[in-house]
């Protein structure tokens, strides 16, 4: 007889072959470990293959045959949560209430702006704001918690998702205007932050747990917001990135200066709209996406010619 698996299988196959373990598929779709090994079990034997090699090591591994389906599994289940996002998406009317998670790193001038529209377009639905950090904002999304998010790449591909490039921002190293940093001519060296306090965002999602991006200095402060890092720039009390959004008062007025720090990974960074391939957005969630297209595609192309910490 021919193998005639099931979705519930394919879908089990997909969460341990990504969350690298049994266990840890278990935890994601809130099912018991043995539930979770039954299945993969039961697939294997419906296939006639071994999926997963589960001697000689701590936690399972795909086998040749195993990467060989999970191409076709990725498919199929993506194929199949297409058709039901197209059906739900031709029965829903206007939403009553929308989710959206929205990161730091979105110009609050843009938000602002967006909302302030949403507001008139739509005044009788409801709206949900989070502002989150990193993986956070995929993690929203992912838990149905959010329909939309907006904010910066994805840590790993997720074909879960469907996921938009919508516009962009730069991030800049900065430090208060008397900051020994700012007060250094010429271009600044590696070695001269090592021993500076550099203000970091933690970011408490599990999809980003442990990295760290753009860490120069020894010494870190690390926080749970952008606002509070631009807060403790701007009193002198470390240095760190900034989206230019965040700095453009700040660098007017003098407060707050622009570091020439080669070592910094800085310039563009692409925005997306993030949302589930099973989860569509209703009018007014579409509508809130192209908005944000709108406004943040109108980033200005380059920031380079930001006066740097000596010319301010």
């Amino acid at each position: 007889m021919d193998a005639n698996p099931t979705l519930d299988q394919l879908q089990v196959f997909l969460a341990v072959a990504d969350a690298g373990s049994f266990s840890a598929a278990a935890r994601l779709l809130n099912r018991a470990q043995s539930v979770v090994s039954y299945t993969i079990g039961n697939l294997e034997s419906q296939l006639g293959v071994t999926l997963f090699d589960r001697t000689g090591t701590r936690q399972p591994r795909l086998t040749e045959e195993g990467r060989a389906m999970l191409t076709d599994a990725r498919r199929i289940v993506g194929d199949l949560q297409v058709m039901r996002a197209k059906v739900r998406s031709m029965h829903q009317g206007l939403e009553a209430e929308l989710s959206i998670a929205v990161s730091v790193l979105v110009p609050t001038g843009a938000l602002l702006a967006v909302l302030r529209d949403f507001q008139r377009q739509f005044p009788s639905v409801s709206l949900r704001l989070e502002i989150g950090e990193l993986g956070r904002l995929v993690e929203l999304v992912l838990s149905g918690r959010a329909t939309i998010a907006v904010g910066g790449a994805l840590a790993r591909q997720d074909d879960t998702l469907i996921v938009d490039r919508i516009g962009h921002n730069f991030l800049l190293p900065a430090a208060a205007a008397d900051h020994p940093l700012a007060l250094r001519k010429g271009p600044i060296s590696l070695q001269d932050v090592r021993e500076e306090t550099q203000i970091v965002v933690s970011d408490a999602s599990d999809l980003t747990s442990g990295r760290d991006f753009n860490v120069l200095s020894f010494k870190t402060w690390r926080v749970s917001d952008m606002a509070t890092k631009h807060q403790l720039i701007r009193g002198g009390l470390g240095w760190g990135g900034l989206p230019a959004s965040i700095l453009r008062e700040d660098l007017a007025s003098g407060r707050i200066v622009r570091l020439d720090l080669p070592a910094y990974e800085q310039g563009s960074y692409n925005l997306y709209a993030i949302r589930r391939t099973d989860n569509p957005p209703g009018p007014a969630g579409m509508w809130l996406i192209r908005a944000f297209e709108e406004k943040l595609s109108n980033c200005p192309a380059d920031f380079a010619a930001l006066p740097l910490a000596e010319a301010v």
